[in-house]
């Protein structure tokens, strides 16, 4: 008899489902700073990363926990329950340890603290359109974070983690041998403008973000010995003209914002660039047919959640605004996993 292989199966409803359990998983393991205890250690046993984090459940809930970030590809593990020796995977100990540069957990604490909750009102912010963050206590939620110095720490983390791979795919990826000069609009703690300098050594770039950022940046750049080429600036780029540049770059910043204020920004940037100048927009631009980059389109609902009216958008719809704003030609560099570089040229 045939064996049927069109059988309807639950596997991936459940998979997606259940999929805020494996997040809490990872978020929780982030907060504890499980993987940069361990890259200290290289090594431990269950009993010990029990004692270590102060765990008062039982071992096996140790051991679940343990077990599962193993398959997801967080751990590695030899031996098994009370025999378990844990280390780090390859991706953990480059992207989770905070000792580390290329740290970008920053984003993770962010949801933990703060994303996590605000996404149980995804409903609530389809039926009414609103954000479902601070603002739902009449807060101002740039607001908060530019007063309180923990939260600006917090959010300069996060804006520098979500966009790590990207900003280094983007130094060696895009051709900047026409170019000598790049300013990063809201450039939180100056990660990109330090990628381009690092990987293209005639490169001179700015960080440019508002006033209480640039004492962030400004330590950043002195981390990395680069302060001869990368700067701080601090501006706010709705009020004032974008400071001139070869090229002009913003990450995550066009999703924030409703279309009109999208290409108002563009204008600016343009108005910012030399003939032959490059604006770049580094986000999770969602293909054209919205059938595949679903980061892109998830993205764009934690903007319902964060902003309201803000959305992340296709490369059809970067061309419409380049078009409007007078932008000679576009191109789209794919970077690091789900995100591109949207390129308008003038």
């Amino acid at each position: 008899m045939e064996q049927q292989t069109n059988l309807p199966s639950p596997e991936n409803i459940m998979k997606i489902g259940t999929g805020f359990w494996a997040s809490k998983i990872l978020l929780t393991a982030v907060s504890f700073q499980l993987f940069t205890r361990l890259a200290e250690k290289k090594t431990m046993k269950a009993k010990d990363i029990k004692n270590m984090l102060g765990l008062k459940c039982t071992d096996r809930n140790v051991y679940d926990f343990l077990d599962a970030l193993t398959v997801f590809g967080f751990l590695k593990r030899e031996g098994i329950l009370d025999t378990a020796v844990y280390s780090n995977t390859l991706d953990a100990d480059a992207f989770l340890d905070k000792n580390k540069p290329s740290y970008i957990g920053g984003i993770l604490e962010m949801m933990n603290n703060r994303l996590y909750g605000f996404w149980g009102s995804l409903g609530e912010g389809l039926l009414t359109g609103l954000p479902q963050n601070e603002a739902k206590r009449s807060e101002d939620f740039f607001g908060l974070i530019y007063q309180d110095p923990e939260k600006l720490k917090e959010f300069t983390s996060a804006m520098s983690g979500i966009q790590m791979g990207n900003f280094m795919a983007f130094a060696q990826e895009f051709d900047f041998t026409k170019y000598k000069t790049l300013i990063d609009v809201g450039g939180s703690a100056g990660l990109l403008s330090l990628m381009v300098a690092k990987h293209n050594v005639h490169m001179h770039c700015t960080s440019f973000d508002l006033p209480p950022v640039e004492p962030i940046a400004n330590a950043t750049i002195q981390q990395f010995g680069l302060s001869d080429r990368v700067n701080a600036a601090s501006g706010d780029f709705f009020t004032m003209p974008i400071p001139k540049a070869d090229v002009v770059v913003m990450g995550n910043i066009l999703h924030d914002w409703n279309e009109e204020n999208k290409v108002s920004l563009m204008r600016k940037a343009y108005d910012a660039l030399p003939a032959g100048g490059a604006f770049v927009a580094i986000e999770g631009i969602i293909d054209d047919e919205r059938k595949q980059n679903v980061f892109g389109m998830m993205m764009s609902l934690n903007m319902l959640i964060e902003t309201g009216t803000g959305f992340d958008y296709t490369f059809a719809d970067f061309n419409r605004w380049a078009n409007i704003v007078g932008f000679k030609s576009t191109s789209l560099l794919p970077l690091a996993g789900p995100s591109s570089a949207a390129i308008a040229y003038k």
